[in-house]
């Protein structure tokens, strides 16, 4: 089964994907993964997506789409796949279309995570990291400290990062609105989408969107 993830920053698509892809035995396929596996790998497409990045600009869309291509080529996603991040924008889209059509495969679901976006807005920008250990990460509402401003771990400083600045957050989400969104009305339109509400509990999300793929007939019983 091949299933394209989508949804704005915030909605919990890597958490979702991580559980869903562990239910259905299939590969997590996501954007960063691939984009780090070619780099430390040094691959051509990792040592051209790199110049890219340190240059500060986007990666353009044929060396993604490259690497895309290349990872739902090995052995452990022949049988499907979740894609997490890809794509992002139409000519992605496309392009996965073309990918599939040439391997006699087909998507069986596209789910989109949806979250209201003041509710994004908060997630994100309540996200509070620790300056001595970035995986100690709280949440000045939902996962608040003992104490404002100190890590409940190792005492370390909590922070706030740039990306999770409301301004920053608003921007990502307009990024989001102008070029990822337009996938989903492309996806409607072969009849693939399911949205699915990303408020509540991870596992109730995660309950959402394989009841969604079982009402699809992409899940068997």
């Amino acid at each position: 089964m091949r299933i394209v993830l989508v949804g704005p920053p915030g909605a919990g698509k890597g958490t979702q994907a991580a559980f869903l892809a562990e239910n259905l035995s299939i590969p997590h396929i996501s954007t960063g993964d691939i984009f780090r596996a070619n780099i430390s790998q040094g691959t051509e497409l990792g040592r051209q997506a790199q110049e890219f990045m340190r240059a500060g600009q986007l990666v353009p869309d044929e060396v993604t789409i490259g690497m895309a291509k290349d990872r739902m080529a090995e052995q452990d996603a022949v049988d499907g796949f979740l894609l997490d991040g890809f794509p992002r924008n139409i000519a992605q889209a496309e392009a996965l279309d073309r990918i599939l059509e040439e391997n006699g495969q087909k998507l069986d679901a596209v789910l989109d995570l949806e979250v209201p976006e003041e509710e994004v807005v908060k997630r994100i920008a309540g996200r509070r990291i620790c300056r001595s250990d970035s995986s100690h990460v709280f949440h000045a509402e939902y996962s608040a400290p003992k104490k404002e401003g100190v890590c409940d771990v190792c005492g370390g400083e909590l922070y706030q990062r740039d990306d999770d600045r409301e301004e920053t957050v608003r921007k990502r989400l307009a990024v989001y609105h102008s070029e990822t969104e337009p996938i989903i009305d492309h996806y409607k339109r072969q009849d693939l989408v399911t949205t699915i509400s990303a408020l509540g509990k991870v596992g109730e999300v995660t309950e959402r969107a394989m009841n969604a793929l079982r009402q699809n007939d992409s899940v068997a019983e």
